[in-house]
């Protein structure tokens, strides 16, 4: 991945500070919990100009732990003080995370500071000693009075600051605003069960629809369909579930509406009868653009789906006379023609996938020794694991210089010894420097059996520059995989601008693979531009970019984002079996 400790996705809690209130028995904390906690001390205490030491001292611990795989709740105080880099004063900070959520140190750095000024904090590419000279000189206390200073030119006015950071910070802002009242999936399908557990112990009949349904990115509704003779118990049940907060005015007697308690996502259940149910959450489940295409006798899906009750979801398509569409496909855009190309019956499924390409060990920036990260790939079933490290140009990822390139490439050897035929395969993901060259002299490039090229610096870049530096990395001979291609971070930060169409070209006259990135924080590349990828004959790689055992989970969100996209399996480049994938890098290679 190769982002700053406050940048990256494997750094971000995969609940917000919102959600933090619906945790039930919260203690102990996660990990992730106590790490953002850690952070926010950090941020607050060089906002206040304190004591550089004491600021030093929680980056260190924040970086050591971040490297911790056991849970802290386990861990004595004596254990996580002998942890280099944490030391006693931070481990007792930890335990009274665990015993109250929260320490006196962050609690009074917190009183000292407005609640809007924390939320500048969270803006991208704003550090906290602009935003303290943003405070202290202007009174800036919210992002709306810091939206309207750099309208009126204030920002730039400000020593240190100029019209370009004014105008990054006006995007941040912007883009601050338009992410507000949206989760990306992963995080939206934790909270759907606020709502679907409490209605299923109830013995009701549930079915996710909308967004959910479809397995959209990103997330504005969550919408719930369930099936009761009467609605009004099913009202009583979720005026009772903690963490949704009803909306009265929007409430109707078949559909509660609310959202969800802190935020401004918008919760949704519609109550419909049990022998209409599968019509109903089929409705609510396509979008309009699907439900009224009309067959070649003129009947629309629509108008079948409000007739006389089905008995499945294919009935509806059979009665429409059009063949079966899945869920996640139903968006009106080109899944009728991928029906009458006949492709719809090899869309990828979960189980087709045969390896897992795209991962990090201790030896840069993940928490998994290498040993672990394949004996772990290879108990859940899968016939290989790719290893990519960072290059050396990631320095903040403790990106590998050549000598420990040599190190891990030897462990691999002995390792691939016990684990055959599971098969460990050398890999680097290598920093796509500036000018679009790869990290590294071709002789150490030689010695990988794949390379993802990918960007992680300079990320402020105009199309042209940005597709240019792209391609000219995708004509390097030794670049297998193209990394997530627009560096976005879904409701983070938007991706650097690309001209999709030419890099995709790139890719297919230099046989480059595209990742899907699964990490639910990126995905990307954008499923919409995977017709135009298999149309040009383009590979697909579904990777997690995992930096601990548990990213190999991420590849679920990759294959939604794949079926959405008609990724075919024959075109999954990881659906290889690991001879195939063997026999296409040494081919590569010569």
């Amino acid at each position: 991945m190769g982002q700053s400790l406050t940048d990256g996705p494997n750094n971000i809690a995969l609940f917000p500070l919102i959600l933090s209130p619906l945790r039930l028995n919260f203690q102990p904390l996660e990990n992730d919990e106590i790490i953002r906690q850690l952070r926010l001390a950090t941020q607050l205490l060089e906002l206040h100009d304190e004591n550089q030491f004491k600021i030093r001292s929680y980056q260190n611990a924040v970086f050591a732990l971040e490297k911790v795989n056991e849970s802290f709740s386990t861990l004595s105080a004596a254990q996580l003080a002998a942890i280099q880099g944490v030391g006693k004063s931070i481990a007792e900070k930890i335990g009274q995370l665990n015993a109250e959520g929260t320490f006196p140190e962050l609690e009074n750095l917190i009183a000292q500071t407005p609640e809007g000024v924390i939320d500048i904090l969270n803006l991208k590419g704003i550090g906290p000693k602009k935003v303290r000279t943003i405070w202290k000189e202007l009174g800036i206390e919210s992002t709306d009075a810091l939206l309207q200073a750099c309208e009126e030119d204030q920002i730039a006015k400000l020593k240190g600051f100029g019209e370009k950071t004014q105008e990054n910070i006006k995007q941040s802002l912007l883009f601050q605003q338009s992410a507000s009242g949206k989760l990306h999936y992963a995080e939206a399908e934790m909270v759907a069960a606020l709502v679907t557990k409490p209605l299923a112990e109830a013995g009701y009949q549930v079915q996710l629809t909308g967004q959910m349904a479809r397995k959209v990115e990103v997330i504005d509704c969550i919408q719930v369909a369930a099936a009761a003779e009467t609605p009004l118990p099913v009202h009583q049940l979720l005026d009772g579930v903690r963490g949704l907060r009803k909306d009265e005015k929007k409430t109707a007697p078949f559909a509660w509406r609310g959202s969800l308690e802190g935020s401004e996502l918008l919760v949704e259940v519609q109550m419909v009868k049990p022998t209409r149910f599968v019509n109903q959450a089929f409705l609510f489940s396509a979008t309009a653009e699907h439900l009224s295409y009309v067959n070649d006798s003129g009947k629309s899906l629509l108008q079948v789906a409000l007739t006389q009750p089905q008995p499945s979801e294919e009935a509806i398509y059979t009665e429409a006379n059009l063949p079966y569409i899945i869920p996640e496909l139903r968006e009106g855009l080109f899944e009728f023609d991928l029906a009458q190309s006949g492709k719809l019956k090899d869309i990828v499924e979960f189980s087709d996938l045969k390896g897992i390409l795209h991962n990090h060990t201790t030896y840069s920036d993940g928490k998994n020794t290498l040993t672990e990260m394949a004996f772990s790939c290879k108990e859940m079933g899968y016939q290989y694991v790719g290893i990519t490290d960072h290059s050396k140009s990631a320095f903040y990822a403790n990106g590998l210089h050549e000598e420990r390139i040599r190190k891990q490439h030897a462990e691999i050897d002995e390792l691939n010894k016990q684990l055959a035929p599971f098969r460990i395969f050398k890999g680097i993901e290598s920093d796509i420097l500036n000018d679009g060259l790869l990290d590294y002299e071709d002789d150490v490039l030689a010695t990988f059996d794949f390379i993802v090229a990918s960007v992680h610096a300079n990320l402020k870049m105009d199309e042209a520059k940005a597709t240019q530096r792209l391609i000219k990395a995708i004509e390097n001979p030794y670049t297998t995989i193209l990394g997530h291609p627009t560096g976005r971070l879904l409701l983070r930060r938007e991706g650097y601008p690309i001209n999709h169409r030419k890099v995709i070209d790139a890719c297919a006259a230099n046989e480059v693979v595209i990742e899907i990135n699964a990490n639910p924080w990126r995905l990307d590349i954008d499923w919409r531009w995977l017709p135009y990828a298999l149309n040009k004959g383009v590979m697909i790689s579904i990777n997690p970019d995992a930096h601990a055992i548990e990213g190999y989970h991420d590849m679920q969100y990759g294959v939604h984002m794949a079926r959405k996209g008609g990724l075919t399996k024959d075109m999954t480049f990881n659906a290889f079996t690991v001879e195939q994938i063997a026999a296409y890098f040494q081919a590569r290679k010569k």
